[in-house]
Formats: structure tokens, C-alpha cells, sequence
């Protein structure tokens, strides 16, 4: 046999319904278990006056012989004519939940035991859920216990209809449906004369017809950093290549810290020759051309495809907490080997597996499943899970206790990906002969940004196009940049992406910077629905940026619908049209807040004027603050 990679299934499904007597069948049919094995489990068996089951193969806890259930998972290899495989034999009680998902989370298919008997239950319900959760879109059911049925081809077909119809619901096509009877291996390893109805694969040729993984070497660079070492003169980066590969002069970037060096050696305790090259799955040091301050969390990936790197993510998440989940709560969120702080943004949906309905809730139970988003205090680096599930998989902490886990989804969010902390070494910034202070005493008044955020039809438009008026009729030197119009030049290249709506709002806080440098005050209109977005604008002119949230509640701004967007959106014209079917995310500490529900335009338009002329203007220069003549338009 070719040398292939082991193939890991994970074996599930509900309590009792014989996953553990599939996976014990599975070794003995393929020769895996040791010499004398069985012989020795059924002397055990005759000792204790039980019956023997060839789920006590497995079963390798005294604690689980004693009750008759699976507590842990359990491996072990097996070999087919066609490749190796690791069977991960999952527990099926739901007070187990969390060891069922850890040992999903390594696998690369999954068979799904259902009992003939029962049928479709609720365990089996909740574990096909959370494999779709986990990204295993490779997945067999196997329906066991045809014995007991009398081997019904019409038992077999009704079963098979309602679990096909569940899992179709999620987007999850069985790739075979296997009527079986573990126990006396019927259709195990060989076809059973008991179905002849039956002409599809055993459960063994299902296995083997499992696609092979995606081998983690053709994957972009991840490197978590694991630690720093010290050892004689030099600095060593240790950790594991979780997916692609270096070599010895590649240029890293770590991230989210933008710190970049290049590779000097790599480095091996006892090995020769000294390695030049390294790839996934090796654990490794390495030492860097330059001495860049690295910590232990950060990934290293090669500069022309970094991983994301953002605040605020979305998390399909199974929940294990005994206190529920909750808008408002912070938890310990580990990635790789980084540990970050995140609170729960926001519950948009809990799952309720028997149905797939999306219960109406604020929190999240023990054992429910649900779509969150998660904000950290610093950015953090990871990749979607669907990219990269070594990167894009993680678990809360709370009170050292692993609450939950999930996978990460930026759908509706913007791709920023991790960037180095400088710009390149040919660029010199050129300082101008004309100071602010200079522009500001001409103007006799001080620049600034004054952005203004908040939903469609909250009314940014028109305070700000009114604002501008008055301001210029006073002697002000003010200009509006609002979004319909900047989109029909400046950022004409862009669509409405998550990306391009991100790129949008920087080009805008680059251009505000520029106005505001050149003395004005700028009015920047945008709806710019993510803080880290504003936050970014408000880091392209230090001093100078005034956030003012225009707040209105959606169900206003729906009835106002002034361009027909609200309307169009939800008849599915919009794709992730904000307040609709995307976030916005309110201002958390703005300078200023217009509560456009319950003040008339005039009345907004008054508020923001007193800011401008008492707050910003506070401390003019006397020389520069004489009377302005008022200007007649």
C-alpha cells in the first residue's frame, strides 16, 4: 500500500445507539486488534456475569465497563486495503457534550450511528448540527440495528428519509446512508444477506470513499509563536507550523504585532544536518536577522498572505457553560497559543437543533448552539474557518473553565488583513512651510473632522449638508464629503463589500485628514457602521476628529426610508444592508449625540452648531477669534 495519510473519522450519534459496538466490529473485521484481545474481554465479561459487547473494545475506562457508556473519547488506528485511518469513538450522553466535540474537532469525516429503532432523536440531531458547526462536510450515517427490525427495507427507508431531510436543512448531504447491524456485522466489512434490498457500500467502502484532506503543506504559512527562547547569543522562536512551510530567508510577518524579520536559521535540538527547510506539522525554532521584540500568541505567516486580523468577528459557537451566555459578558478567548479578552458583542441567533429554529434570546444555554459576535480589547489574528481551521477554531475560558467553542466567520465583515508596522524605507514624509496654526489664525478658526455616523435615513445627510451652510455663511471654511457623492469620483473603483465598504471609509478619514490639515472643517457623512473603521479615521487625524452619532432607532429609519433602500433590502435586493441584514455598531464614548427620533432637523442642526463654535473653538488664539462678518448667501 502507497504511504497515505491517516484519515481521522469521528464515530457519533445518540446514547445507546451502538456507536461504540460499530467502531469494536470495525477493528476486529479489519485485523487491528491485538492477538487475544476479544478472548481476554470475554473472560472479563464471564467474570462479572455480563453479557459481552463489542463496545467494550473501546471502552477502555473501569468507570464505563461498570455503567455500559462511552464517557471519553478513544483512537485507535485501523488499516484498510486502501489507507490507514484514526477512529475518534465520541460519547453520545448529552452530559459529555464537550468531550464529543473535542474529538469532532480533530477529525476529518464522520459517521453518524441512528438506531433503527428509535430513529432520528435529539442527540442525533444535536451532533449532526455540530459537525456541520465544525466544518466536516464529509459525513456517513450508518442506520444500525436492522436485526432488531426484522431488517425492514421500509424501516430503513423512513429513517432515512427524516435524517436526510434534517441534514439537508443545514446543507449537509450524507454522502452514504448504510443500513447495518453491528453487532452480527451485517454490511460491516462484507454485504449482508439479510438486506438483499440493499445495494449500496459497506460501512468500510464508505470509509474509503471519503475524499483525502486537504494535506496542511498546501495551505498558506501559519506559525503560532509557542515561546522565546534564550540560549547563548541567540533568540529562538519556538512553536509549531500548523499549516504550509518556510525556509531559511524568507521574510515573516508576525501578527497581529506587524513586526517583520527574515529567517536566519532554522534550528533542531540533536538534529543533522541543519535543517534549510520546514513544514507543516514540525515543531521547530528559528532565529531572525534582526532582534524584533516577539511574544508568545502571535502568528507567523509569510508577507504576501497574512492571516485577518480584526477586532470584531462573528462566532458559531456550542455553548458548555453552566451559567448561560450573554450580550455584555467578557471571556478568555484562546486561539492557537494566543489568549485574548473578548466580550460578547451581541446574540444575533440561537439554534434550536430539534427544528432549526432561531430562538428569540438574549442568552445562550448550556448545550445550545448559537451565532454571537465577539469583540476583543486588541486585534487578533486568525483565519476564517473555512480557510483554515487551524486558525480559525477556538475556545472561551471563564474562571479556568472551558465554557465553549466555536468557529469564526467573517460574513458581512470586512477582510482587513494584517499588515507590516511600517511603510516602505524609500518614503519620506516632506513637513510643510504653511503651519496649522498659521492656517488657523488666517481662518480665525480651528480645523477638524466632524464625523458623522449612524444608520440610512437617520439624517447625516441633512444635518450635515445644513451645517455646512450656516458654518459658511458665518466665515467658516467648511466642506461636506458625503457617500453618495464621494462614490461617484474618489471611490468609484469601490462596490459594497464588507472590503470595499472598509476601504471607503479609510480613503474618506485619509482625504478628511488632508481638509483638515489644510485648516477646514471637513463633514464626514457616512454611515461607516464599524468602530474599528471610525476608530481608524479617528487615528488619521489625532486632535482633530470629532465623532457625532446621529441616532435614530431602525424601525424610524425604515418608516423614513428616504432613497427606497430599506424597502429594497428587504425584498433580498440589498445583500448585508446594514440595520437589516448587517451590524451597526453604535459609538461607544462619542464627542456628540443627536437624537434625531425625538429633535427636529433644525433643532439637530442648532446642537452640532453650539459644538462648533463653543467646544472646538474654546481655544482660539484671542488674536484670531475678532468677530466674524456674517455672510448673506
Amino acid at each position: 500500500m502507497t504511504s497515505v495519510s491517516a484519515l481521522k473519522i469521528v464515530i457519533v450519534g445518540h446514547v445507546d445507539h451502538g456507536k461504540s459496538t460499530l467502531v469494536g466490529r470495525l477493528l476486529h473485521e479489519t485485523g487491528a486488534l491485538p492477538e487475544g484481545k476479544v478472548e481476554s474481554l470475554r473472560e472479563v465479561c464471564d467474570k462479572r456475569g455480563m453479557p459481552f459487547e463489542w463496545a467494550f473494545v473501546m471502552d477502555a475506562l473501569q468507570a464505563e465497563r461498570d455503567q455500559g457508556i462511552t464517557i471519553d473519547t478513544a483512537q485507535i488506528l485501523f488499516k484498510t486495503e486502501r489507507r490507514p485511518y484514526v477512529i475518534i469513538d465520541a460519547p453520545g450522553h448529552k452530559e459529555f457534550l464537550k468531550n464529543m466535540v473535542t474529538g469532532a474537532a480533530s477529525a476529518d469525516a464522520a459517521v453518524l450511528v441512528i438506531d433503527a429503532i428509535e430513529g432520528v432523536q435529539e442527540q442525533s440531531r444535536r451532533h449532526g448540527y455540530l459537525l456541520h458547526l465544525l466544518g466536516l462536510r464529509q459525513l456517513a450515517v450508518v442506520v444500525n440495528k436492522m436485526d432488531a427490525v426484522d431488517f425492514s427495507e421500509g424501516r430503513f427507508q423512513e429513517v432515512s428519509a427524516e435524517i436526510s431531510a434534517y441534514l439537508a436543512e443545514i446543507g449537509v448531504t450524507p454522502t452514504e446512508i448504510i443500513p447495518a447491524a453491528a453487532r452480527h456485522g451485517d454490511n460491516v466489512s462484507h454485504r449482508s444477506a439479510n438486506m438483499p434490498w440493499y445495494e449500496g457500500p459497506t460501512v468500510i467502502e464508505a470509509l474509503d470513499g471519503f475524499a483525502p484532506v486537504t494535506e496542511a503543506t498546501s495551505l498558506p504559512l501559519r506559525f503560532p509563536v509557542q515561546d522565546v527562547f534564550k540560549f547563548d547569543h541567540r533568540r529562538i522562536i519556538a512553536g509549531r507550523i500548523e499549516s504550509g512551510n518556510l525556509k531559511v530567508g524568507d521574510r515573516l510577518l508576525f501578527s497581529p504585532s506587524g513586526k517583520t524579520a527574515r529567517i536566519a536559521s532554522i534550528e533542531g535540538w540533536h538534529v543533522q544536518p541543519v535543517a534549510v527547510t520546514a513544514v507543516a506539522g514540525q515543531s521547530i525554532g528559528v532565529t531572525l536577522d534582526e532582534q524584533v521584540f516577539i511574544e508568545r500568541g502571535q502568528i507567523a505567516s509569510l508577507l504576501d498572505n497574512p492571516p485577518l486580523g480584526s477586532y470584531l468577528f462573528r462566532a458559531r459557537l456550542f455553548w458548555l457553560g453552566r451559567a448561560p451566555l450573554s450580550a455584555g459578558r467578557r471571556y478568555k478567548m484562546k486561539l492557537g497559543t494566543a489568549e485574548y479578552s473578548v466580550v460578547v458583542e451581541k446574540v444575533e441567533r440561537v439554534i434550536d437543533v430539534t427544528d432549526l429554529a432561531s430562538v428569540d434570546t438574549d442568552f445562550v444555554e448550556k448545550n445550545a448552539v448559537a451565532e454571537v459576535m465577539l469583540r476583543s480589547r486588541g486585534p487578533v489574528a486568525f483565519d476564517e474557518f473555512v480557510d483554515n481551521p487551524k486558525t480559525g477554531r477556538f475556545v472561551l475560558v471563564d474562571n479556568f473553565d472551558i465554557v465553549g467553542g466555536g468557529v469564526i466567520s467573517m460574513k458581512g465583515l470586512p477582510d482587513h488583513r494584517c499588515k507590516p508596522d511600517s511603510v516602505g524605507d524609500d518614503i519620506t514624509a516632506v513637513a510643510h512651510k504653511v503651519s496649522l496654526r498659521d492656517r488657523q489664525s488666517v481662518n480665525r478658526h480651528k480645523p477638524g473632522v466632524l464625523w458623522l455616523t449612524g444608520l440610512s435615513g437617520s439624517g447625516k445627510s441633512t444635518i450635515a449638508m445644513e451645517v455646512e451652510r450656516r458654518l459658511f455663511a458665518k466665515g467658516y471654511q467648511v466642506f461636506v464629503l458625503d457617500g453618495d457623492n464621494v462614490r461617484q469620483g474618489l471611490n468609484a473603483d469601490l462596490g459594497f463589500s464588507p472590503e470595499d465598504r472598509a476601504e471607503n471609509v479609510r480613503r474618506i478619514g485619509e482625504v478628511a485628514h488632508l481638509f483638515a490639515q489644510a485648516g477646514m472643517i471637513v463633514i464626514a457623512a457616512f454611515i461607516s457602521p464599524y468602530r474599528a473603521d471610525r476608530d481608524r479615521a479617528r487615528a488619521a487625524s489625532p486632535g482633530l476628529f470629532h465623532e457625532i452619532f446621529v441616532k435614530a432607532p431602525v424601525e424610524e429609519c425604515q418608516r423614513r426610508d428616504p432613497k427606497g433602500l430599506y424597502a429594497k433590502a428587504r425584498q433580498g435586493g440589498i445583500a448585508e444592508f446594514t440595520g437589516v441584514t448587517a451590524p451597526y455598531e453604535q459609538p461607544v464614548n462619542p464627542e456628540l449625540e443627536i437624537d434625531t427620533a425625538s429633535l427636529s432637523i433644525d433643532e439637530a442642526v442648532e446642537v452640532v452648531l453650539r459644538y462648533v463654535e463653543q467646544d472646538m473653538q474654546r481655544d482660539v488664539d484671542a488674536s484670531s477669534t475678532e468677530q466674524r462678518p456674517d455672510v448673506t448667501l
